[in-house]
């Protein structure tokens, strides 16, 4: 991404494309070219991009179209200005009823309660809805805020499609050295405390 000076003033903005590159976001689920501001999946096109992986067509007809359009699994929006915001990536995304909810947005809503250190959201099986956000939350010390202010607290801010409907408290959120929580680890957590219960 290339970045002018000014560009570093808005907040979460990834930069702009470099030159001789182009984008577009598409729809995941009806492969549709979107306008600024709607969030899609990132396909890229230019003149560096690799051309596929050597020995498995398999795996470079899943990425790479036949025009040369690499997608890139990223879910993201353009803003009027031509300025790229990373949301999510798509695999991380939470399928409720058909619905699809980024879990950093909700991490987002988490964290701007005074109480909440950290916060992470996964996606957790559920029979009827196909997957819920279920919130691992690592409350300030000494905070007496319960499962039911902390989920009240964000379905207030959410669409009903969003609410966290499953929450843990937790001592501390596992991270890799770049700070990025390690999501698979929560899953593992969340599947077997529902196996010790059963």
């Amino acid at each position: 991404m290339k970045n002018h000076p000014e560009d570093l003033m808005v907040i979460g903005t990834v930069g702009r494309l470099c030159p001789n590159w182009v984008a577009k976001v598409i729809d995941p689920e009806t492969g549709h070219s979107l306008p600024p501001l709607k969030q899609g999946e990132l396909w890229i096109k230019g003149p560096t991009l690799m051309q596929g992986y050597v020995g498995d067509d398999e795996a470079t007809s899943a990425c790479i179209d036949s025009e040369g359009w690499y997608g890139t699994g990223d879910l993201v929006y353009f803003d009027n200005k031509g300025l790229l915001f990373f949301v999510e990536r798509l695999k991380e995304l939470i399928k409720y009823k058909g619905y699809q909810v980024a879990p950093a947005d909700l991490e987002h809503v988490l964290q701007s309660h005074p109480d909440v250190v950290e916060a992470a959201v996964i996606p957790f099986p559920d029979v009827e809805a196909g997957q819920i956000p279920m919130a691992f939350v690592v409350r300030r010390r000494e905070s007496t805020i319960d499962e039911a202010e902390i989920k009240d607290f964000v379905a207030r801010q959410v669409a009903p499609y969003k609410k966290i409907r499953r929450l843990s408290f937790i001592n501390s959120l596992q991270k890799i050295a770049a700070g990025k929580v390690l999501r698979k680890e929560l899953i593992k957590l969340a599947q077997m405390n529902v196996s010790s219960k059963l």
